[in-house]
């Protein structure tokens, strides 16, 4: 087995180690990224991707049956699932042939198999390439896999995880999915937009109880309205194979059944067996690995990033720990900031958020308000037959500060960029109302729910509350006399 020396030995190609294995060699290290399967990880391979390619097939078809809105005459509509899963693959492939490429441009050393500590300084690989990595620095990258519960173990013909879901060529007729969560809610809305019998149960008093309550609430009724089946405060203890699909059984008696099953209620860590005992790196009871704000481990040397070391299980916020982290085992100091992350779920309607809600806003002291604008008010809205849905901005009555927002509509991952920025950098809401938006968009919604949460709406009735630039001036003329 040969050995070779690199600066940098980045362990997981996934869209936080090959961001920062680009990183390293940009600032003329030597590095070899170590990958046991295919580059790009869950998201480009498994995940965000390939399910973001067949949603957008969702969304077509949805259009195209709303064509007579716009007095479009099309005649009978069909799809073929089985063409929309090979467009899938094909876009993944290329995604991923693009992304080798990129990595070869950056004179990467990728190495082919699973990577593993035998000291903190050493890295044995086993797999297509087999070798003894020695280096000064290492960022860990291994993700993370949908977790296999015992009482109802997946078999990938008729129990699913997400990841055998988005391998079907073939469309179930009913589905039964466990888990109120992101990613039972996406599957949920592309197989109603399929016209597939969808039957969601969720342990939670809410869909997606994670988020913000008026969110929840907009998302359930958008499912209701589909035909999607919600039952929420249920446990599920087990599902039964039977000759035409699944029984899933609850707790409190009740049974459902369907052609297929998935589950989605969490993910297992990729931290086990890769030797972090050998390099003294601490892992915590559920397999994450504590790090400081430069993503650092208590082993100096060692980073983590991604799924592994972050509460935030989302790839873009795994990339940019994966930057950080390059910076810093390259001798560029970085720093992670958390406070404007911004999360996306592909549901129709689309949902997105970043910062703070309401009420978390309220739980840490802030005087907080919310100011929401319905996209139905919106000239652009109506014009592209794209009304339902809403943004909302979360601000600090006192200081005009934008701690939050949610969006939930026609391209809100889009839309939510704007808030993120503002948050990012700290703005009040007088940056927004001060900022010239483009008329006719769906991003005036914003101006409009800044208005509202300042007092001063434009395009909806006034409620008679409080002017909050008037109060603050008010208050600031009272500090003022005082101190006089």
């Amino acid at each position: 087995m040969k050995q070779n020396k690199f600066d940098v030995v980045v362990i997981g190609g996934g869209p936080g180690g090959y961001p920062a294995a680009i990183r390293a060699a940009q600032n003329g290290k030597t590095v070899a990224l170590v990958e046991a399967k295919d580059l790009g990880g869950v998201c480009l391979n498994r995940g965000c991707i390939p399910s973001k390619t067949l949603i957008a097939g969702a969304e077509t078809l949805q259009r195209v049956k709303e064509a007579e809105e716009f007095g479009i005459a099309t005649g009978p509509i069909s799809f073929d699932f089985s063409k929309m899963a090979e467009r899938k693959d094909r876009i993944v492939a290329g995604i991923r042939k693009g992304l080798e490429g990129l990595i070869a441009a950056n004179q990467i050393t990728i190495m082919r198999g699973f990577g593993k500590f035998i000291s903190p300084r050493e890295i044995k690989v086993i797999g297509k390439d087999n070798a003894v990595l020695l280096t000064d620095k290492t960022i860990i990258a291994t993700g993370s896999e949908p977790r296999n519960i015992p009482a109802f173990a997946f078999d990938y013909e008729r129990i699913h995880d997400s990841t055998s879901l988005l391998e079907l060529k073939k469309l179930p007729k009913s589905i039964v999915i466990i888990g109120g969560g992101v990613i039972g809610c996406e599957f949920a809305s592309l197989y109603a937009a399929f016209g597939i019998e969808v039957i969601i149960l969720e342990l939670m008093p809410r869909l997606i109880p994670m988020e913000d309550k008026s969110v929840s609430n907009a998302l359930t009724k958008a499912f209701q309205k589909k035909g999607v089946k919600i039952h929420v405060n249920v446990q599920v203890t087990g599902i039964d194979r039977t000759a035409d699909g699944v029984t899933v059984r609850l707790a409190q008696g009740q049974s459902f059944s369907a052609e297929i099953a998935l589950v989605s209620i969490g993910r297992v860590l990729n931290t086990n067996g890769i030797g972090l005992d050998k390099a003294g790196v601490i892992v915590r009871d559920n397999g994450s690995i504590p790090v400081n704000d430069q993503m650092e481990t208590n082993v100096p040397g060692i980073y983590a990033v991604g799924d592994i070391a972050s509460k935030w299980w989302l790839a873009h916020v795994a990339t940019h720990q994966g930057l950080v982290a390059a910076s810093n085992a390259v001798g560029k100091p970085a720093r992670m900031h958390y406070n404007s992350v911004p999360s996306v779920i592909y549901t129709h309607p689309e949902i997105a958020m970043v910062g703070l809600t309401l009420d978390d806003a309220i739980t840490q002291g802030f005087q907080a308000v919310v100011g929401a604008f319905p996209f139905q008010a919106l000239g652009k809205s109506q014009a592209a037959y794209q009304t339902e849905g809403f943004a909302q901005i979360v601000l600090d009555k006192r200081t005009g500060q934008i701690l939050g927002a949610q969006v939930v509509g026609h391209e809100a991952s889009t839309l939510v960029a704007e808030m993120a920025l503002a948050i990012a950098n700290e703005l009040t809401i007088e940056c927004i109302v001060n900022t010239i938006h483009a008329h006719p968009t769906i991003a005036e919604a914003w101006l409009e729910a800044a208005l509202v949460g300042a007092g001063e709406p434009l395009h909806l009735p006034p409620k008679g509350e409080k002017n909050i630039f008037q109060d603050r001036q008010d208050r600031k003329n009272e500090e003022s006399y005082l101190s006089e």
